[in-house]
């Protein structure tokens, strides 16, 4: 073997030498290489700043050679009508499993049964919400969470004690005599009386609302009851009509010249349901105090008959429940009402209906009966439904005025929707 000498001899055509396959000599790349336009190119970096970036890629030739050109641009899809817009450029059954049909759309999926959702938070009987400050923007509308049941977690009346049955009782004994003082004085001095009670118990609804973070236009609402109130007085029911339509009108002029921005719903939606509810079911009572509603001034003891057979038919259901009641009568709305709460105020009002009704002329016995069983109906659904006013609210009572009652409300609820029955029903009975 030669000693090796450091050199590498010269490639020659004797010599052997290393050949890859496939290979092209650099050289005759560069003739095949497009004409380079000089606007693409960047500067040399010996050459002073410009400030101008160049584009990398001539304009002309990316549109024209890039494969993804024809792809179209991204776009924010979120309601169904942004897909369907779209659906020839994108199809959305690639989103979907194998399992989905091939009609899913990609923003519906399958709930997974996980078991009842937990219990909500025990929340505050009372509470006041916070008040944004001016010109903060709009006010949101107090939202609670989803369940099952939407009255779960609310405040729920507890049973009374025996004092505050006691309070209940004497408080009822003063209120039933000053009420009767009224009925002696006569319809003028009972109307405002009537007017003045309407006017409490609309306040303590617009207060309920406000105490969750609704917005009615208290003073508007309350005006509105007592303009109600002395137009139904002076022209009957027909009143009813014009008097909400301009309650509806100024309560939109009232919100749209509000500071702030106010959820309609939690502002002219109170305003209107609480001058429904206790406005225009109250009126009722004035229309029976009304001089030309029937014949002979009856109105007032129709009125004086439907006040007695409500006290007897709430009387006796609170007994009758204290001492017997183990059948809730609605659990959710109220649990301390029960079947036998319901039976005994029956009972009772068909007592009052028969023996003290008709020491009033022009009521009878017959009458008297008939009326009991219709307002044993008719009251206990007014109690019911200011129960789930209340329940939904997240309230005990609506007032504090009457121990061992609440408000005015809590103790006018039953009569509000017994008024209405009764005077239509003296109407089909010819009573009028």
């Amino acid at each position: 073997m030669d000693e090796p000498t450091g050199e590498f001899p010269a490639a020659g055509a004797d010599e052997p030498r290393v050949t890859i396959t496939g290979a092209t000599p650099a050289g005759d790349l560069v003739d095949d290489l497009p004409e380079i336009d000089p606007t693409t190119l960047l500067p040399h970096w010996t050459e002073a700043p410009t400030g101008q970036v160049p584009i990398v890629v001539a304009r002309e030739a990316a549109t024209g050679d890039d494969p993804w050109s024809s792809i179209p641009a991204p776009a924010w899809r979120e309601g169904e009508a942004d897909w369907v817009a779209h659906e020839e450029q994108f199809d959305t059954s690639m989103l979907a499993g194998a399992e989905r049909a091939e009609t899913a759309r990609p923003w519906e999926f399958d709930v997974v049964d996980e078991g009842p959702a937990p219990a909500p938070a025990e929340e505050p009987e009372w509470f006041e919400p916070a008040r944004p400050e001016p010109g903060a923007g709009p006010v949101e509308r107090t939202r609670r969470r989803r369940t099952s049941n939407p009255l779960a977690g609310r405040a729920v009346r507890q049973a009374p004690a025996s004092s505050s049955v006691a309070r209940a009782v004497l408080t009822g004994i003063l209120l039933a005599i000053v009420v009767f003082a009224f009925f002696v004085a006569g319809p003028l001095p009972l109307t405002a009386l009537v007017l003045v009670v309407l006017a409490v118990a609309s306040g303590e609804a617009f207060a309920g609302f406000r105490s969750v973070g609704a917005h009615p236009a208290t003073v508007l609402g309350l005006v509105a009851v007592a303009t109600l109130g002395v137009a139904v007085y002076n022209k009957g029911l027909v009143a009813v009509g014009p008097v909400t339509v301009l309650l509806v009108v100024l309560g939109f002029v009232w919100y749209v010249s509000a500071e702030r921005s106010i959820d309609v719903l939690d502002g002219l939606g109170v305003t209107v349901f609480v001058y429904a509810w206790v406005g225009v079911l109250g009126a009722y009572a004035v229309a029976l105090l009304s001089p030309s509603a029937f014949a002979d001034r009856h109105g007032l003891a129709y009125l004086f008959g439907a006040l007695v057979i409500v006290i007897g038919n709430d009387t006796g259901a609170l007994f009758t429940g204290r001492w017997f009641g183990k059948h809730p009568l609605s659990p959710k709305l109220s649990p301390n009402k029960t079947v036998e709460g319901l039976v005994g105020g029956t009972v009772l009002a068909l007592v009052f209906g028969a023996v003290i009704v008709p020491l009033v002329s022009p009521w009878t016995i017959t009458r008297g009966l008939e009326f009991a069983v219709v307002l044993s109906i008719a009251a206990p659904l007014g109690d019911l439904f200011e129960s789930m006013v209340k329940r939904t609210l997240g309230v005990k009572d609506l007032g504090r005025l009457l121990p061992g009652h609440g408000g005015l409300l809590d103790r006018i609820d039953g009569l509000l929707f017994a008024l209405p029955t009764t005077y239509y029903l003296l109407h089909v009975l010819s009573m009028h």
